[in-house]
């Protein structure tokens, strides 16, 4: 995962739907082999291939720190069986002309789900009460909807655009709202990391503290992921739609609009997802150096990792 082209393949195994369909016991057989493979105990006849399918199928299953099964819909290649409903809140987050309770309802539902996919993916090397994913939940929705009501209240009562500019502009709206809010969901959400820390280890796996430094770049890697999910998202459909609905084709048949944006808004969600989440490695590395002196005392290591979450 040195490479981006390393963690977009990696990743790309990660968000593969068919790893939903993987049974109970295939996922044992999938953990034991590479528990197998890892005390030098392999049976006969292995193969790489079968070896890296292993590792596939639990890296997309397990959550790497608990090691336990992550919630199917929170998985991240839940997002893509899940596709048809995100590409149902993309489209509602685009729809023109929203009313007050229309703008609402789809930041909520869209921060809803965004605030379940951080907790399930977040590090949780330290515990998370129940009452934090609350605060966290709430806090998000909140400043989400905020966000998107008080920026579409400034461009209704912007009189110097017309009519046409005014519409153009409310599209790009959600953005700017979805970006916001993604930033405060994920930092509600996982707040807890900034005030307990985050374990980091060494070059052989072993845990050599719980570092609040380590937690503030983990954070601020997966907000930068947020910001950059909901671009290609809600940035080039109202670009492209813009365009497309100046031609003769949708002029002469408004009722297309709505597939063809519908259409529009899948291609780009399914080429954000893979590309917003392999901007960093899930497993980080940073110079001790950087850390606590109690953490660079601890260890003979120049870097260590933690887990970033996705």
């Amino acid at each position: 995962q040195t490479s981006f082209y390393g963690r977009f393949r990696h990743f790309l195994d990660i968000i593969d739907p068919r790893t939903l369909f993987v049974t109970e016991s295939r996922l044992k057989e999938a953990v034991q082999l590479l528990e197998d493979y890892k005390h030098g105990t392999l049976p006969p006849g292995v193969t790489n291939k079968e070896l890296w399918e292993a590792q596939k199928i639990k890296q997309a299953i397990i959550h790497p720190d608990t090691n336990e099964t992550i919630f199917m819909p929170f998985r991240m290649s839940g997002m893509v069986l899940m596709r048809k409903s995100l590409l149902l809140q993309v489209v509602g987050l685009l729809l023109p002309n929203q009313t007050l309770a229309s703008t609402v309802f789809w930041q909520w539902l869209n921060q809803s789900h965004n605030a379940c996919v951080n907790y399930a993916n977040r590090n949780a090397t330290k515990p998370s009460p129940t009452s934090k994913f609350i605060q966290g939940y709430l806090g998000a929705v909140i400043s989400a909807v905020s966000i998107a009501v008080g920026l579409n209240v400034l461009v209704q009562r912007a009189n110097k655009f017309t009519p046409a500019t005014r519409l153009l502009i409310q599209r790009f709206v959600p953005f700017p709202a979805v970006a916001s809010a993604n930033i405060c969901n994920v930092v509600l959400m996982r707040h807890t990391e900034l005030e307990e820390g985050i374990d980091v280890l060494d070059n052989k796996g072993n845990i050599v503290g719980s570092s609040r430094i380590a937690a503030k770049h983990a954070l601020l890697e997966t907000a930068l992921t947020r910001v950059v999910l909901p671009m290609p998202i809600l940035v080039l459909p109202p670009i492209i739609m813009s365009i497309l609905e100046k031609t003769s084709l949708l002029r002469s048949r408004p009722r297309m609009i709505l597939p063809v944006q519908s259409l529009v808004c899948l291609a780009a969600f399914g080429l954000a997802l893979p590309l917003a989440i392999s901007l960093f490695p899930q497993m980080s590395e940073i110079e001790t150096s950087r850390l606590e002196p109690e953490i660079a005392m601890a260890t003979t290591s120049k870097t260590v990792v933690y887990n970033k979450g996705l």
